[in-house]
């Protein structure tokens, strides 16, 4: 995935509205005024947020009859998921380093109390 399209996907991302938007397009497709329902925002503050969307290719919307359903085109999500995929299972494996040293180093702390001659 071209590093420019990532920003772009990360910086539609990045907006709280947005992300619900995504949210319920998850579950089909959806009319803009069935989008706005749940935001207490404008109906034009909407489209607003739909054109970044498709702008950045994660929405696309189709006519069908009088209405222009919205649809999510999931392929930038999944690039982005992949790249953060990437990055979590190293920081996984980072933190599982971590965990056996400071597992050996409380062990060795243990055995060091247990050699100390008592009074």
């Amino acid at each position: 995935m071209p590093a420019e399209s990532l920003t772009l996907t990360f910086s539609a991302l990045s907006d709280p509205t947005r992300r619900p938007i995504l949210a319920r397009l998850a579950r089909g497709e959806a009319t803009v005024n069935e989008l706005a329902a749940p935001f207490d925002v404008s109906l034009p503050a909407i489209y607003k947020h739909l054109s970044v969307l498709e702008r950045r290719d994660l929405t696309e919307r189709r006519k069908a009859s009088r209405f222009r359903p919205c649809r999510l085109k999931p392929a930038p999500l999944k690039e982005a998921t992949d790249w953060i995929e990437r990055y979590r299972r190293t920081w996984e494996e980072s933190f599982d380093r971590l965990d056996g040293y400071l597992t050996q180093l409380q062990a060795a702390k243990s055995d060091g109390r247990k050699r100390k001659p008592s009074r």
